[in-house]
């Protein structure tokens, strides 16, 4: 079954209580291979297919634009920062739960992180019955690598300019993290690239939105969810049978 896209929607078919998922990404570089939007891209296709699962569920249209500030010394970047964009998931929500049952967040860039952690923490102690969560790749490269590469083969290949793709810094995320924050994206790796694309294909990155959307529908049928507002994965969770 098709998912229902509350773009798309008149109002009197849309129902009182619906559950409504949020895709949440950045216009931010992806270095010179991956356009502009490719957050916004994954975290929109998690969505749909996470909704084509969950019959009863809405499709909001995406917010476009997150906390890139690391990223801002590339041209194309467009940010709003943490406080711009807590704002706009706190005023968001208040206005879907005026019709809305749950409220789920579905977001494509690690940097958006702190601000859903702190919007939800404040949300959710308002009484709304709302939580977020990730589209992670557990062993996946940072940013604009082999994994975000794949993605992209296999959601719009037409828009990877894979003659451009160069390897950027790969060592892991934790130890460019100190230098990264202190300094930006560019100083860790001129080229914007985060990993290595060499090897991406369309067939894992079918595999890896696949198993994207397999953990968030796991995480909203469970509905476990932290103080900070992040859903579980029952799959992870201590004590789970992992099949």
């Amino acid at each position: 079954m098709a998912a229902h896209v509350l773009a798309d929607a008149v109002w009197p078919t849309v129902p009182s209580g619906a559950l409504v998922l949020v895709p949440v990404g950045s216009t931010e570089q992806h270095g010179p291979h991956l356009p502009l939007d490719t957050d916004t891209v994954v975290a929109r296709a998690v969505v749909q297919r996470t909704a084509d699962a969950l019959p009863a569920s809405w499709v909001a249209p995406p917010i476009a634009y997150g906390a890139s500030g690391e990223h801002a010394h590339f041209p194309g970047t467009v940010s709003i920062g943490h406080e711009a964009l807590s704002a706009l998931v706190v005023e968001l929500t208040r206005s879907l739960s005026l019709w809305a049952g749950r409220i789920v967040f579905v977001n494509g860039h690690g940097g958006n992180t702190a601000t859903l952690d702190t919007a939800l923490r404040q949300l959710r102690a308002e009484g709304h019955d709302i939580a977020w969560t990730a589209c992670g790749t557990p062993g996946g490269d940072a940013h604009a690598g082999r994994t975000e590469t794949s993605l992209m083969l296999h959601l719009d290949p037409a828009r990877v300019r894979l003659g451009a793709a160069v390897a950027g810094d790969t060592r892991p995320l934790p130890d460019l993290l100190p230098h990264l924050v202190a300094h930006g994206v560019r100083a860790v790796s001129p080229s914007g690239v985060l990993g290595d694309p060499a090897g991406a294909s369309a067939a894992e990155g079918s595999r890896t939105m696949e198993a994207m959307v397999s953990a968030t529908v796991r995480r909203i049928g469970a509905w476990t969810v932290d103080d900070r507002g992040r859903l579980a994965d029952p799959a992870r969770l201590p004590g789970a049978v992992r099949r």
